[in-house]
């Protein structure tokens, strides 16, 4: 049984058609969804999210945003979502190390958690890239 899912990021909309199973990268761990769920609203984090259309999985990088339930229709508004073949992985190395750094420079809380949610998303794009999430 499918459901339809929407996925739009800060770029545009990112994929809306049906969906057989998807599980979605959270604070508390990975949250799957099926046909016929229950109605919620979710935070989602940094991480790998997978869906699966026509037998055949397919994977996002995503950036942090929520999904909301309702009925056989699951909306998500996320910062950013990636293909593995549309990652640059040259940029998410550089990223890493500028994430990096500026963890190490230790300026302030703010700076600090900057550079945790920078070093998450660079670490995502080169998983999904190096297909290491498998």
């Amino acid at each position: 049984m499918q459901f339809n899912l929407k996925i739009s990021s800060s770029s545009g909309l990112f994929y809306d058609g049906p969906c057989d199973s998807l599980v979605v990268p959270t604070l508390d761990g990975e949250y799957g969804i099926l046909a016929n769920h229950s109605s919620m609203v979710i935070g989602v984090t940094v991480g790998i999210l997978r869906y699966r259309t026509e037998d055949k999985w397919k994977y996002v990088a995503v950036g942090e945003g929520f999904a909301r339930v309702v009925g056989n229709t699951v909306t998500m508004v996320l910062d950013s979502a990636e293909r593995p073949e549309d990652v640059d992985a040259k940029r998410a190395e550089e990223a890493r190390q500028r994430a990096e750094e500026r963890i190490a420079l230790k300026e302030s809380r703010k700076e600090y958690y900057r550079g945790q949610m920078a070093m998450a998303r660079a670490r995502t794009r080169l998983k999904i890239k190096e297909k290491k999430f498998m």
